[in-house]
């Protein structure tokens, strides 16, 4: 990590020095060392559903929510999801919110 960011040519230099000197388990520290990659990306990553297409301004308030709350370096993506119904679900790493009409309607179907 590099100011708070993942240090992607720091990785390559792990990685490279890991596969050359072959230590004691290294395919094991790789192993985690790539979930450790991952589970950063995941965190720096959004994926917003929406049953229809949101506004522009719409995508820039969630926007500047989210930059407000994880950062400003945060990819963002939209996607359409018809089946959710109504509502917006955001996921960023292991967070989601989850404001659809599809996850109420399970909710309250589990409460009978």
């Amino acid at each position: 990590m590099a100011n708070g960011r993942l240090d992607e040519n720091g990785v390559r230099n792990t990685v490279g020095q890991l596969i050359a000197k072959k230590p004691r388990g290294y395919l094991a520290i790789l192993t985690q060392l790539e979930r450790l990659v991952k589970l950063e990306q995941d965190r720096r990553s959004a994926k917003v559903e929406s049953a229809a297409p949101l506004s522009a301004d719409l995508q820039t308030a969630v926007q500047a929510n989210l930059a407000r709350l994880y950062g400003p370096d945060l990819s963002i993506s939209f996607v359409q999801n018809p089946s959710l119904i109504g509502g917006m679900r955001i996921q960023v790493g292991s967070d989601v919110f989850d404001g659809t009409v599809q996850s109420r309607l399970k909710s309250l179907q589990e409460s009978f």
